[in-house]
């Protein structure tokens, strides 16, 4: 056993050398202790990290750091965790401290490329790729990753002169030839992006891709006939090309021919060559043409019955289909194909999102339920099922229950501020719907301290803060915070007016209730009713009783309580809100 045991330990040590090697070359000039100690502590961050133990690798990287700060391999390995932990912007002050200090290390500069790239700052990207283009001028992955960001930054002839390079490095070949022809074709070169295509097609004569490729070219610029004879030159080549089956359904389609192009279509997708993800791919591309020339989905439902046939316990095949159904509009048909999806894999996020989709569209409170319920089970830690059940019970004014699925979802939210808010914000309503006006305004203050810029919250607030006329200077200012974000919503500026209404400043009220109204020509009862309450206050008892009795209208049209406003109307007098 002790024999085993000495293996072990001088077979981690020869397997770390070069990583000794490397802290050494700046641990060097530390005093023969520090570099004792640096070498030691090295080597049990590099145990820990074998062994997974990333807590005590950490520890112990963060601690080297402190012995020798100018250690490049150090704080590259300290950047690997700082990514792991959502902390970009260390890992990105470590790579640059690590290529600082060793400036021709390959990996270490590559590293800082690659993230500045994630993080957007392209021009240091595109600088550092430039860089290590000098010096590895034969690794490819570079050039297609400078020219990546040239495209980025708009400057396309930088990027196809990069492609340029890497063509005279290899040759010619397909993915170079179709990235100039893309490129060229973005900055209004059309005749550069053909002979791009053609040159691949001279190249490989043999092959019928290509000469699809000019005839897609040719169909995309509206020239048919000129497409048409590179298609039928493809067929030539290659009989059995399913390909060309696809060119010719987009050729018929751009004709008008639907059926010609659905035979097409059906004859790629009927071959049994041709394995499943190959024939989605088809019907896919068959289906982009189909919207981008705004031309008839319903013939396209036959292709996925054919499929449907072919493969019927298939569910990317369901959850395709069901996607193009509702597309279409067919939320009905589209459901069941999700529900496939779900009944033969629960564990599909996709599919219950899109169930939930199509209950939120149709406003079915009862199937949102169903809908969350059923998928918290398989996702326990997704916060949007339960907002949006959480809503429906709302709408059905089940507040309690409503409150219980908001404060166990409040459970997994972590550090998403706006996300966070809007819980906050709506477990303070369901307190006020509940008549524990306290625990709601802490609530509502908990909210916006998380997102100040949280309208529905600061609405809510603003308006219920003005119905006890409590803090009415603090509801002002909140609701013009409000107004400012969105100027054009009547229900916000509304309770702005309200607000002055319950401070007594009539006049302001009259006039931002009066540019409520003007926004819209539909207005709910509620703003009819305040403007009505305004008018009586102003003065103008006649034309404040013709709102009311227009709010009773709409009030009696959707059930809602009635009784304080026909008061209203019979004693031609204002009863504020709990009047008996």
């Amino acid at each position: 056993m002790r024999r085993k045991a000495v293996v072990s330990v001088y077979h981690i040590f020869y397997m770390l050398m070069p990583l000794l090697f490397c802290t050494c070359l700046f641990a060097g000039e530390l005093p023969y202790e520090n570099r004792f100690k640096f070498d030691y502590f090295f080597l049990n961050a590099i145990r820990f990290k074998q062994k997974s133990e990333h807590n005590q690798a950490f520890n112990s990287f963060q601690y080297l750091l402190r012995i020798d700060s100018t250690s490049s391999v150090v704080l590259y390995e300290l950047s690997k965790y700082y990514l792991f932990l959502n902390k970009e912007q260390l890992a990105l002050n470590a790579l640059r401290k690590a290529t600082f200090y060793t400036p021709n290390n390959f990996e270490y500069k590559l590293a800082l490329a690659n993230l500045s790239r994630e993080l957007g700052n392209n021009n240091l990207a595109i600088i550092l790729y430039e860089e290590l283009i000098k010096g590895n001028p034969q690794n490819l992955e570079l050039y297609y990753c400078l020219s990546d960001l040239y495209v980025k930054q708009q400057n396309v002839n930088k990027a196809i002169r990069v492609l340029n390079k890497i063509e005279n490095s290899i040759g010619i070949n397909e993915d170079i030839a179709l990235k100039k022809s893309q490129l060229y074709k973005l900055i209004g070169k059309k005749k550069q992006a053909l002979r791009a295509l053609k040159y691949l097609a001279e190249k490989f004569p043999t092959e019928a891709k290509y000469q699809i490729f000019i005839g897609d070219f040719y169909l995309d610029e509206n020239e048919i006939e000129e497409a048409l004879l590179y298609y039928e030159r493809s067929k030539i080549m290659d009989p059995n090309n399913l390909y060309y089956f696809v060119a010719m359904s987009n050729y018929y389609a751009t004709k008008g021919k639907v059926g010609s192009a659905i035979h097409k279509i059906e004859r790629a997708l009927e071959a049994p060559t041709l394995d499943l993800g190959t024939k989605l791919n088809i019907l896919g591309k068959y289906i982009e043409n189909l919207c981008e020339n705004k031309q008839d989905k319903e013939a396209a439902n036959v292709l996925f019955e054919t499929l449907m046939e072919q493969y019927p316990q298939d569910k990317e095949l369901n959850r395709m289909y069901g996607k193009f159904l509702f597309l279409q509009g067919k939320k009905k048909e589209a459901k069941f194909q999700f529900q496939a999806v779900i009944e033969a894999m629960p564990e599909d996020f996709e599919a219950w999102i899109q169930l939930l989709n199509i209950a939120l569209q149709e406003e079915n409170s009862d199937e949102i339920i169903s809908i969350c319920e059923n998928a918290l089970i398989h996702f326990p830690d997704v916060p949007e099922f339960y907002l949006y059940e959480g809503i429906a019970y709302s709408i059905k004014k089940a507040y309690q229950n409503a409150l219980d699925i908001y404060l166990e979802g409040l459970k997994i939210i972590s550090t998403d501020d706006i996300l966070l808010s809007t819980f906050l914000g709506q477990i303070g309503d369901l307190y006020y719907q509940l008549g524990n006006k306290e625990k709601s305004f802490v609530f509502y203050e908990q909210a916006i301290k998380y997102n100040d810029k949280n309208i529905v919250v600061l609405n809510n607030y603003a308006y219920r803060l003005s119905l006890t006329k409590e803090n009415l200077d603090k509801a002002k200012e909140m609701a013009a915070v409000v107004v400012q974000l969105q100027p054009d919503n009547i229900t916000y500026i509304d309770t702005y007016a309200w607000i002055f209404f319950q401070a007594g400043d009539y006049s302001l009220a009259k006039f931002y209730i009066k540019n409520a109204i003007s926004k819209d020509t539909v207005v709910n009862s509620e703003i009819l009713e305040h403007y009505g309450d305004i008018l009586y206050k102003t003065g103008d008892i006649d034309e404040a009783v013709s709102k009311w009795q227009e709010a009773l209208c709409l009030k009696e049209a959707s059930n809602g309580d009635t009784s304080i406003l026909k008061k209203k109307i019979t004693d031609k007098t204002y009863y504020y809100e709990g009047t008996k």
